[in-house]
């Protein structure tokens, strides 16, 4: 079944999320146009009621949304649309529409990881050249678990002397490695903590 437009008059809601941090950013409207322009281009754009146009957000402040997936909801009137800003959303300065912070240093310790986690798989479906991460991705498995082999050898040899911040850095290398090795094996986070909570007994 295809979306249904007629339903409020040639146009349905998009509400737009952070694809990494899962923060609601904004809600626009899209027609037909406007929905095949966000899928032709990967740049998420709308149909402006007060001037009647299309536009593609970011077009005038540079902060555009990089579309990374779209899902209809089950009235197919409603549309996700899953995407990574390039700056902040609304036209305030803000980070979101909704006034909340999108920042994720402002998070907790746990919910950065899997905000890494997020950043390591985003990289991986949508390579940007110069990245550090995509470099890992492009030598293949065997090299992303010798890297994260190399990092353990590290930080144990670091363990040996007193100077908390190299071995802080070491145990932080590690970690960063051993997530990308995990999204190379097509592994979540989540599912080794699964294991861990499986083997904990009060």
């Amino acid at each position: 079944m295809g979306l249904d437009f007629d339903k409020q008059g040639g146009l349905i809601p998009a509400i737009i999320q952070d694809a990494v941090t899962r923060k609601v950013l904004m809600l626009g409207y899209m027609n037909e146009e406007a929905l095949k322009l966000t899928r032709d281009k990967n740049l998420v754009t709308f149909y402006s009621r007060s001037r009647q146009a299309l536009w593609t957000k970011g077009e005038t402040s540079g902060n555009y949304l990089q579309v990374r997936e779209i899902l209809e909801d089950c009235d197919h009137d409603t549309l996700l649309i899953k995407a990574v800003p390039t700056g902040p959303v609304c036209h305030t300065g803000a980070d979101t529409c909704f006034d909340e912070v999108n920042d994720p240093e402002q998070v907790s310790s746990t919910e950065f990881l899997f905000y890494l986690e997020e950043v390591i798989h985003d990289r991986r479906e949508f390579p940007q050249e110069g990245s550090y991460t995509n470099h890992l991705f492009s030598r293949g498995l065997n090299k992303i678990a010798q890297k994260v082999g190399e990092e353990a050898v590290e930080l144990i040899i670091e363990s040996k002397d007193d100077n908390k911040n190299l071995f802080l850095g070491e145990a932080a290398d590690l970690m960063y490695h051993f997530l990308v090795l995990l999204t190379q094996k097509n592994v979540q986070f989540s599912e080794v903590i699964d294991v861990l909570k499986g083997r904990h007994s009060r």
